[in-house]
């Protein structure tokens, strides 16, 4: 038995595997143990958020019914940017200008944070900044992506328009045009999760892994996680870092997993483009691109809606081909053999945007769920929700995320 549902996250060698990293340390669970808060999760979002309940004085223990950053952390290529999977004009449409622009912001806002903060804990000297440009598609023609622009400039997004001729002349693309947009980052997410947990166990956190929650017991005043390992943790509150892997019990809001394909070319550093932007379709599916490490070509997309395990795997050879031809129909320079290929599975939502707060029914329990393909910098804003959440605080815009909303 098990408090989540459990899936086989990514399959296949992603590029971040060859790259060592230092291992945050470890303990077995071997008895009952009592904290403030109690993290089920030890990738990315568990580690961003364990390390802002440490630096708020708080007594965390971590788990992870895996080694810790062996999950879905492992199969982000790692475009952290600020804009969501839905377009602001088309969200705007669907829930609201005011709204909309809220969660665009607070996007932009949560990247921000996480910049600054990976400075201040010594963490940025691996990433990038980067521009991105947001290339037309069949979700939006040359004519939306003005309209798109228009959106963003409205809410004070940075933003320009590109004709086919600029992005012809700059990139080397033919017949598209594009949004050019900034203040973006390319990093190793094993290295930023690592980093998060290093400093979380520096501030005394406790992780302890593998160790799988069986059972969460909401109590008046806390909550008890049982474990298969056989020793109980009592805490004032529990957080579900546990990515896609769902929890049981706790609603979704829509949410559903799908699952995705990347790959990473051969060291090409003459192929690559003007300022290694990076790069990105209005399409469904959508294709993205980012240069990775050694001057390598990361390209991945190709989504859909969750298969089991087992055809999602059978489909690599497909979906790497179909990739690799997408990859030299929009850059004939690149060579597209691959060095590394893998597949994964994420959550994705109507909106673009994740579910973070109180659990329904649930009392002192938390989660944070559904990221999309702003994972990382979702992650940052989780931690800080969740600080203000468990410091009994109403976040500003704690409504946009909330589980029990309406959108």
């Amino acid at each position: 038995m098990s408090a989540t549902h459990h899936r086989s996250l990514r399959t296949g060698r992603t590029v971040w595997q060859d790259i060592p990293v230092p291992r945050p340390t470890t303990r077995p669970l071997r008895r009952d143990l009592a904290c403030d808060v109690v993290v089920i999760g030890a990738g990315i979002s568990g580690a961003m958020i364990a390390e802002r309940l440490t630096e708020d004085g708080l007594d965390v223990v971590i788990i992870d019914r895996r080694a810790p950053l062996t999950g879905s952390t492992m199969a982000s290529t790692a475009l952290l940017q600020y804009e969501l999977d839905v377009p602001l004009s088309r969200l705007s449409t669907r829930i609201g200008l005011i709204r909309a622009e809220r969660l665009w912001r607070r996007s932009k806002l949560a990247l921000d944070a996480l910049d600054e903060r990976l400075h201040r804990l010594g963490l940025g000297a691996d990433c990038a900044h980067r521009s991105s440009i947001y290339l037309q598609g069949d979700v939006l023609d040359a004519e939306g992506l003005r309209h798109e622009a228009t959106a963003r400039r409205r809410a004070g997004f940075e933003v320009s328009y590109l004709d086919r001729g600029e992005v012809h002349r700059l990139y080397g693309i033919k017949g598209r045009a594009a949004l050019l947009g900034h203040g973006g980052l390319a990093a190793d997410p094993r290295k930023l999760a690592s980093g998060f947990l290093r400093n979380a166990v520096t501030r005394k956190a406790r992780l302890h892994a593998p160790v799988e929650a069986t059972e969460i017991e909401p109590l008046a005043s806390g909550a008890v996680v049982h474990t298969a390992a056989g020793p109980s943790l009592r805490a004032r509150a529990v957080v579900f870092a546990t990515g896609y892997e769902m929890p049981k019990g706790v609603p979704h809001k829509g949410h559903r997993v799908t699952s995705t394909w990347a790959f990473a070319t051969r060291p090409q550093p003459r192929a690559l483009w003007r300022d290694e932007v990076m790069i990105s379709e209005a399409s469904d599916p959508y294709l993205y691109l980012r240069v990775g490490p050694q001057g390598r070509i990361l390209c991945g997309g190709e989504d859909e809606a969750f298969l089991d395990e087992e055809k999602r795997d059978a489909l690599i050879p497909q979906k790497i081909a179909t990739l690799q031809e997408k990859l030299v129909r929009l850059l004939p320079r690149a060579r597209p053999e691959a060095d590394y290929a893998w597949t994964g599975s994420f959550g994705a939502s109507p909106t673009g945007s994740p579910s973070i707060g109180a659990v329904p029914g649930m009392k002192n329990c938390f989660a944070a769920l559904g990221y999309g393909g702003n994972g990382i910098t979702f992650s940052m804003l989780s931690a800080q929700v969740l600080s203000a959440a468990i410091a009994g605080r109403d976040d500003p815009d704690g409504d946009l995320f909330s589980l029990r909303r309406k959108f």
